[in-house]
């Protein structure tokens, strides 16, 4: 089966690939690396040709909303008029649990224009709904950390392995469209505070962690919203499983 994967050089996007071709799947990738354009459609005839499903694994601006909105807004009608003209059969959009309950966070704002545009668009869909990755914590404190010190939202999430939502994603894009997939998730519920000072105590990073709300993620995000729904699919990697061979 031919299947594109945008956002291919990116984390899942790369691990994406990776699974399709162990699978025996001819892969296009696309990227603006690779001489694709999402933002102006630029490549997309070309990349497209003859494929049969695309997997959109893309990220964006995360900082201000009505770019970020502009952003997804924009690559993904480019995506799916592209494909419309190809002929492809099959949209898998990967998407983040929780997006419709949390206002005023611009990544979040951008996914649930990707959702709005696909579920109305010309192509068979799937969105799948992913909880935070297993290294979102330790990225967090990445973005927040000055000398020394990193803010972070004491976030309730059931993080998964990048590697684990790969192999989810290939599966679903060899499939038939499936509309609104169940959310996926990893096994274990976690503490994003605790998963960011074990991550970085695991690398050997001496960094001191302040718990607040007046960050990124506001207390919009705080209790149980981040959480899989009911008759979520369980993948079977936990955190500690992750972290002893991500180091």
């Amino acid at each position: 089966m031919r299947i594109a994967v945008a956002g291919a050089t990116g984390n899942i996007g790369a691990l994406t690939v990776a699974a399709l071709e162990q699978g025996g799947h001819e892969v296009v990738r696309i990227s603006r690396s690779l001489g694709v354009d999402l933002s102006t459609g630029e490549g997309l005839d070309v990349a497209l040709a003859g494929v049969e499903a695309v997997v959109d694994a893309t990220n964006g601006p995360s900082f201000d909303e009505a770019a970020t909105v502009a952003y997804f807004g924009a690559t993904t009608a480019n995506l799916l008029t592209a494909e419309e003209k190809a002929g492809v059969q099959h949209h898998v959009l990967l998407s983040i649990v929780g997006i419709h309950q949390v206002e005023g966070n611009a990544h979040y704002a951008g996914k649930r224009e990707q959702e709005r545009l696909v579920s109305a668009g010309p192509v068979p869909w799937t969105i799948v709904p992913v909880a935070q990755f297993h290294d979102f914590a330790a990225m967090v404190a990445g973005w927040t950390e000055r000398d020394g010190v990193a803010t972070i939202a004491p976030l309730l999430v059931q993080p998964i392995a990048p590697a684990d939502v790969a192999e989810i994603l290939a599966e679903i894009a060899v499939g038939e469209p499936q509309g609104r997939y169940a959310d996926v998730a990893g096994p274990e519920p976690q503490d994003l505070v605790d998963m960011a000072r074990r991550t970085l105590h695991a690398r050997g990073r001496a960094i001191k962690l302040v718990p607040t709300w007046s960050g990124l993620f506001g207390p919009g995000m705080a209790g149980n919203v981040l959480l899989p729904g009911d008759g979520a699919r369980i993948a079977p990697t936990t955190f500690d499983e992750w972290l002893a061979k991500s180091v």
